[in-house]
């Protein structure tokens, strides 16, 4: 209390001060406030201009294409836009759109017009809500508002343009890739059909080495089994043809029979298209056409052995006649003979083509290794081009919803100009307590 009753009497004694010397006062604010008065008259208008954006980066299409195109961040984005506006490059773009530059006769002028710009161009933003303001004040409206209005354009312009620029730029490096890789596949392609034509007879159609030379094995055992039980087979119908000889008492010839038809003459048809179709792809030196045709020729000879053993007994029937299931007995032993034969000529070609991969041990498994290298880069690559296809048909879908749908929308809620008095108002103010 005693605090405040010091300072109304000092107060008091201020004005009692002044009180006595007004005079003084008086004759000051008559020599000030005039000087006072003439310099904020003649501060020049000053006008501003503004613009309010807002920008809407919701689209219907991002939540559909999300997992098929390539999807940007179109919030990050603009917000990059905005901090990279006020650049050099873009304020230098600005003073000559809005054709600043005609009033500079000199680089060192248009310089300080650029600098000038760039600390008169205000860019604010309430981040939350993606809403931005563009303001700038001049001593002439048009100008200021062909500054607001460039400013304006390069913000909505730079951000869909960049977008579009980079989906752009992505397309044509991926379209280069896919040119390399292309080519790149081109030739690896190109290098593992000539190493299988080079190595065709060495190389399995299937499995490794090792495994071919098993199953080789394993035929071959098959075939000599094979064999084994045909000779069984054909020593026991020899054996029952024999008994049938003795005790046959029939007179039976067979002069009026029709030309005779062995049962395995299905097989030689079957065995001819087989060595056509071979014939087709490979040489006749082939091993596959080798041991086709060494069987059909095994398979003729002993169908004509056959025959001419038929004959050969039949024309003796007189001497020693046979029955119609002697006879029979008779062409099936033939038959057993033949296929003997074949698996004779069958297990001679085993043992050769194992032989063959026996004396390669050592060769087999270094082509083996340059096979399983060449299939390998292939398949990398192969994979490579394909992703990179895959990209590329995510880039056009991208492109193409640009195109149809922008992510960007910019709305203008408010532009306007109006004459700026503030520095004239501060001057007045400041002027006014020495009138008072």
């Amino acid at each position: 209390m005693q605090d405040l009753q010091q300072t109304l009497i000092q107060i008091l004694d201020y004005v009692k001060g002044v009180w006595i010397k007004k005079r003084y006062v008086i004759i000051s604010s008559w020599l000030i406030c005039p000087i006072g008065f003439l310099y904020v008259a003649s501060l020049p208008d000053v006008y501003s201009s503004k613009a309010q954006v807002f920008v809407d980066t919701r689209s219907v299409l991002q939540p559909l294409l999300r997992g098929l195109a390539i999807q940007t961040n179109p919030d990050q984005e603009i917000q990059m836009m905005a901090k990279t506006l006020l650049s050099r490059s873009n304020v230098e773009k600005i003073a000559r759109e809005s054709d600043l530059d005609i009033t500079t006769s000199t680089e060192g002028e248009f310089e300080s017009l650029v600098t000038s710009l760039s600390g008169k161009i205000r860019l604010s933003s309430a981040r939350r809500d993606n809403m931005y303001y563009i303001s700038f004040s001049n001593e002439e409206p048009s100008v200021a508002q062909r500054v607001v209005q460039e400013t304006l354009d390069l913000f909505v312009e730079g951000a869909l343009g960049n977008n579009r620029k980079d989906t752009d730029t992505a397309g044509r490096f991926l379209d280069e890739q896919i040119a390399e890789y292309e080519s790149r596949l081109a030739e690896s392609e190109q290098r593992l059909a000539n190493f299988k034509r080079q190595y065709n007879d060495i190389l399995p159609l299937s499995g490794t080495y090792y495994s071919r030379l098993q199953s080789l094995n394993n035929e071959l055992e098959s075939t000599r089994l094979q064999i084994k039980q045909t000779q069984q087979q054909a020593e026991s119908l020899n054996k029952q043809i024999s008994n049938a000889k003795r005790n046959d008492s029939f007179e039976v010839t067979n002069q009026d029979e029709p030309a005779l038809r062995t049962r395995y003459d299905e097989r030689i048809k079957s065995l001819e298209e087989e060595l056509d179709r071979l014939s087709l792809r490979f040489t006749e030196l082939h091993p596959d056409v080798m041991e086709t045709r060494a069987l059909l020729d095994s398979l003729e000879a002993s169908r004509r052995k056959e025959i001419e053993a038929f004959l050969s007994a039949d024309g003796n029937a007189q001497n020693q006649p046979l029955s119609e299931l002697n006879r029979e007995i008779k062409l099936e032993a033939s038959r057993l003979e033949s296929q003997i034969a074949s698996y004779r000529v069958k297990e001679v070609d085993l043992q050769r083509k194992i032989s063959e991969l026996e004396s390669k041990v050592d060769l087999i498994p270094q082509i083996e290794a340059e096979s399983t290298a060449l299939n390998r880069d292939y398949g990398i690559t192969k994979r490579k081009y394909e992703e990179l296809l895959s990209r590329k048909e995510s880039a056009d879908l991208s492109r193409r919803a640009d195109v149809s749908s922008e992510d960007l929308q910019f709305r203008i809620i408010d532009r306007r100009y109006y004459l700026n008095g503030l520095q004239a108002l501060i001057a007045l103010y400041s002027i006014l307590p020495f009138w008072l």
